[in-house]
């Protein structure tokens, strides 16, 4: 059998079938300029700011996530029925469902306002890219197929969980690559046990796990949360994003008031973002780490003082100090005022080198009920009898970590460290003298 091989950190192996139609079909998406892109987005934004390792791309995560979406295809397959056609729609989905992402991953959706899966959908139906040529001409009903179950409305509402839902091929393999590619262990849990145990409620087209997995779910789901913790939400990866931020900001501000000249360049998508405007797919498409990165190399040299500064403390790892803010809210406001003063009468402009920081900017979630049905975990309970409920009604280590976690941080240069502390410790003892 003629195949393709590709050696990963994670899987080992991942094997690519290439002697029949379908497997053609895979071979040639992988090869499209539009899945070669995703060598060139990080699949971590900037986490290699406090991970030096997480150099890893969304092209090897995309790839994990199609290799597990394969076994566990496989796996359903011996005991349930599934169509040929509804297999290639889904293992397809899992290649393509990063494709529209920006650069960066995450960070610059926030600062362009898009989402990436609406660019994924549009990638896979439209009939000017490869993938869209490449599915269109293998059936006419794929491209559909594969944009509904990116989108979630995809029948058997089973079969599109594997890629999107809270236990998805997805997450099983970005908590594997991130944690071994970080370093930091918190996201290992047993995916051979997980997969193991992965079942079918036909009756109510969902995904369950059987009563022997429950633990191995458990297993995930704390390291899914403690991934964001450590990681995901860790201070100097949270600093660069925010440096990253306030430097775009300054030059979309730059460009649409014209006050000074701002390096780009010229007839380019980049161009079009720098006035605001909206991509198209085409434009989207043109866009990777390297074109954000070669400007911001450019705007060190810049006239305007901001930019210069904000694009060298980004390039140089010379990020704001982050302060974790622990008071209560009134209090909190009476200290982030009094902040401000600080950093706006050490000479810094205020919308730019005072940035908040919380918890619910980020675009990860721990696992909670509060989210659509078919979003939710499923599992099993006893043996005898066994019934299908929610995770969280069984399983008390899981109601332990849907307790809410917050965070507030202030973002500001790190040379006001001292009179910033000061004042918040001057603050605190105000509230602990209050409470006595």
């Amino acid at each position: 059998m003629k195949e393709r091989i590709y050696r990963d950190s994670v899987h080992n192996i991942i094997r690519l079938e290439t002697e029949s139609p379908e497997g053609r079909l895979l071979e040639s998406l992988i090869d499209t300029a539009e899945f070669q892109r995703l060598r060139r987005i990080r699949q971590l934004g900037l986490a290699h700011f406090a991970y030096q390792g997480a150099e890893h791309s969304r092209f090897t995560h995309s790839l994990g996530v199609f290799h597990l979406t394969t076994r566990i295809l496989y796996k359903l397959s011996s005991k349930y029925e599934i169509s040929d056609e509804d297999k290639t729609a889904v293992r397809v989905a899992a290649l393509l469902h990063d494709i529209g992402h920006g650069a960066f991953s995450h960070v610059i959706e926030g600062i362009q306002d898009f989402h990436h899966e609406e660019f994924s959908i549009e990638a896979v139906l439209s009939n000017e890219t490869e993938v869209g040529k490449l599915l269109k001409d293998y059936s006419a009903k794929l491209p559909g197929k594969v944009a509904d179950i990116i989108r979630g409305n995809f029948r058997p509402m089973a079969l599109a969980q594997l890629v999107s839902s809270q236990l998805d091929a997805d997450r099983m393999d970005y908590l594997l690559r991130d944690s071994l590619m970080t370093g930091a262990k918190y996201g290992i849990y047993d995916l051979e046990w997980v997969i193991k145990s992965i079942e079918i409620d036909e009756q109510n087209d969902r995904l369950y796990v059987s009563a022997r997995g429950i633990y191995a779910v458990e297993d995930y789901l704390q390291a899914r949360y403690y991934m964001f913790r450590q990681v995901y939400f860790h201070r100097t990866l949270r600093s660069a994003e925010a440096i990253l931020g306030s430097l775009f900001r300054r030059a979309l501000t730059l460009f649409k008031t014209k006050t000074e000249v701002i390096w780009h360049a010229k007839g380019t998508a980049f161009e079009k973002i720098l006035g605001g405007g909206k991509l198209t797919l085409s434009e989207h498409l043109e866009i990777d780490d390297s074109d954000i990165i070669f400007h911001i190399k450019q705007w060190q040299s810049s006239s305007d003082k901001i930019l210069a500064d904000l694009s060298k403390r980004f390039l140089n790892r010379q990020l704001l100090k982050v302060f974790d803010i622990d008071m209560p809210e009134d209090e909190r406001n009476h200290f982030l005022f009094r902040a401000k003063e600080v950093v706006e009468n050490a000479g810094y402009d205020t919308d730019y080198y005072f940035v908040e920081d919380k918890a619910s900017d980020v675009p990860y979630y721990f696992y909670t009920t509060d989210v659509d049905p078919k979003n939710l975990i499923y599992v099993e309970e006893g043996f005898s009898n066994p019934q299908i409920r929610e995770i969280s009604e069984v399983s008390a280590a899981v109601r332990g970590l849907q307790k809410s976690y917050q965070i507030h941080r202030l973002c500001f240069p790190p040379e006001l460290k001292e009179e910033i502390t000061t004042l918040y410790h001057q603050d605190n003892r105000k509230t602990e003298r209050k409470a006595v």
